[in-house]
């Protein structure tokens, strides 16, 4: 890349010194050694050091990587692609239905594919009265949805029986699935159940999802 040079002495080492010449177009390399300051001078192409500079540091390669951590990655997407699996049994879902509309517009959190799959859905939100006798199924549904999921009370029906004090009405879905957030109001608003979400997306956020991850695949193999 520098140019070659004969007689330099033994055990001397050459010390580049590059002088630009802009009106030139080139760079001056002067190569000194020795006690005289003896010199050697040659021009090289700025094409070839402006090459040199881009192999060694390039400023836009800062801005196309991100470092980060895996359990933060993953919380990163799953909080923002959570899937509801709408479980409407009572006067709450239509509050939920309003909630997906243009006014509220959940898509901002990346919460408006309701899927009425529980093998497409990550967040069950039971909202409405759960009665004994759709309880089993509301368990069924549960246990249909893939790893991980989440669950969302949404109500006083559904959170704790609401008024419903009676044989026919179970009092509170956490009887029989593990609930992330609750949601008061009978019913609440669409912005309480944003909220709720909300509060879900920071749960999410501080799980350790590759460490749990890991954990339930042990057990399965147990």
């Amino acid at each position: 890349m520098f140019p070659k040079t004969t007689g330099l002495p033994t055990g001397r080492t050459a010390l580049p010194r590059p002088v630009f010449s802009p009106r030139q177009n080139c760079c001056t390399i002067r190569l000194s050694w020795g006690s005289s300051g003896a010199t050697v001078a040659a021009q090289l192409p700025m094409v070839s050091l402006t090459s040199i500079l881009e192999t060694a540091y390039d400023s836009k390669i800062e801005s196309n990587v991100i470092v980060t951590r895996v359990d933060a990655a993953m919380n990163w997407v799953r909080k923002n692609s959570l899937w509801p699996m709408p479980m409407g049994l009572a006067c709450c879902a239509i509050e939920l239905m309003a909630t997906a509309s243009a006014r509220f517009d959940i898509s901002r959190f990346g919460m408006e594919v309701m899927r009425f799959s529980p093998r497409q859905a990550d967040v069950l939100v039971v909202s409405g009265t759960v009665t004994y006798k759709m309880a089993l199924a509301v368990k069924r549904i549960w246990d249909q949805m893939p790893e991980p999921k989440w669950c969302v009370a949404m109500g006083a029906c559904a959170s704790s029986g609401g008024m419903y004090r009676s044989y026919a009405v179970l009092q509170g879905i956490d009887q029989l699935i593990p609930v992330d957030v609750y949601i008061s109001g009978c019913p609440p608003r669409p912005e309480a159940l944003i909220a709720g979400l909300m509060r879900l997306q920071e749960k999410v956020d501080t799980e350790h999802a590759l460490l749990d991850q890991k954990r339930s695949m042990l057990d399965a193999s147990a």
